[in-house]
Order: C-alpha cells, then structure tokens, then sequence
C-alpha cells in the first residue's frame, strides 16, 4: 500500500510540473474590469492561464467555449490548463461582473 500512495504523490509531482512547462498567459480580475482583454494562444497545443483577483471581492473566470471556469478570493491566484484548441476566438468573461470580458485567439 506504501507504494501506491508513492507512486500516486511522484504522479501529481510530475503533472504540476508539466503545467508549470506549458506557455503561461496571465489575466487579472479586479473589481469588475480583467485585463488583458485580448491575447493569442497557439493552436493545437496546450497552454496555461494564470489568474490573479487584484480585487477586494471574489472573482470568477469562466470560458464557456473553453469549458473552464475558477473561483477566486480576493487577492488569490491560481490556473487553467487549456487543452489542444482549435483556430479561433473563444471568449472569457467574470461570472460574478459580466461586462468584464476578454476573448484569446487561438492562432
């Protein structure tokens, strides 16, 4: 059983590790505005967001077309992978303030 729970934490070493490879792209949430409100991703690869609620209130990134969303406190930060995307121009928005929206164009 040791060697399960072995195996199992060197596995969660080694995906936080690839993440941490993958081409990063940051987003800042703060109070109603997000910033960038345009940037490119590449297409047919993985990439990662950081999120960083500058805000004094709680902040939601969601992707419907991605299919990722993350909850964050305030002054909290964290990520998403994106997984292979195809060409085009997905949205992101703060569920919690939704006139605060950007779009990644995957290219």
């Amino acid at each position: 059983m040791h060697k399960f729970w072995m195996a199992l934490a060197a596995a969660a070493l080694m995906t936080g590790a690839h993440a941490e490879d993958l081409p990063t792209f940051k987003v800042t949430i703060k109070d109603g505005t997000i910033s960038p409100t345009r940037f490119e991703a590449p297409a047919g690869k993985r990439f990662k967001i950081e999120i960083t609620n500058a805000g004094k209130s709680p902040a939601e990134f969601e992707s419907i077309q991605l299919r990722k969303e993350k909850v964050l406190g305030p002054g909290v930060t964290s990520f998403v992978v994106v997984n292979a995307t195809s060409p085009g121009e997905y949205v992101y928005f703060d569920d919690f303030h939704p006139q605060a929206r950007g779009t990644v164009v995957v290219k």
